[in-house]
């Protein structure tokens, strides 16, 4: 998928307008938060937040700003992962995921160098993906799916635990966000 389409899957799935009380984002529309719309310069009603405001958000704030474009040629299922999981979760979150993930699949540093955690897609983190990919293929992007899925499911667990308001959504994540 190219990233129009990752846009319009997050649309679809996240839907129109929504004002849960137990949702700590309150109001959104097409899952973009009120606080993430203001700090990007809109000021009207969410209510009627337009779609390409959203658009253009995602792409910049959760596609281009990570570094996720950075990484989509070589592995695009772990951009589109990376991506979902940091519209869920922020950017630095999903960064934050691939990054242990490749500090603990290196076998010791033996295939290559641990990266020192950021924010962002850094050449560090970009030579550590190429490098396990090389490494590991013809395997190795669908293994460390599979690591980046295990630790956004933990950490779906641990919201709920950690606030039971969560748990009204728990479900929902574990069905719409993993596999």
């Amino acid at each position: 998928m190219d990233i129009d389409e990752l846009i319009d899957a997050v649309i679809g799935r996240e839907g129109g307008f929504s004002d849960h009380p137990a949702d700590r984002g309150g109001a959104t529309r097409w899952g973009i938060t009120e606080a993430v719309a203001r700090a990007h310069g809109y000021h009207g009603e969410m209510r009627v937040f337009p779609r390409d405001e959203a658009v253009a958000i995602y792409r910049r704030i959760y596609w281009v700003r990570p570094g996720f474009d950075r990484i989509a040629d070589a592995a695009p299922d772990v951009a589109a992962e990376l991506f979902d999981t940091g519209v869920n979760m922020g950017p630095a979150v999903a960064v934050s995921f691939l990054q242990r993930a490749l500090n603990a699949l290196n076998r010791g540093a033996a295939d290559y160098p641990d990266i020192v955690p950021g924010p962002r897609i850094d050449d560090a983190t970009q030579a550590a993906l190429t490098a396990f990919l090389a490494r590991r293929k013809p395997h190795g992007e669908s293994v460390l799916m599979k690591a980046l899925e295990a630790l956004q499911g933990e950490r779906y667990l641990d919201l709920a635990e950690r606030r039971p308001a969560n748990e009204a959504f728990l479900y929902g994540w574990l069905a719409n966000r993993l596999g």
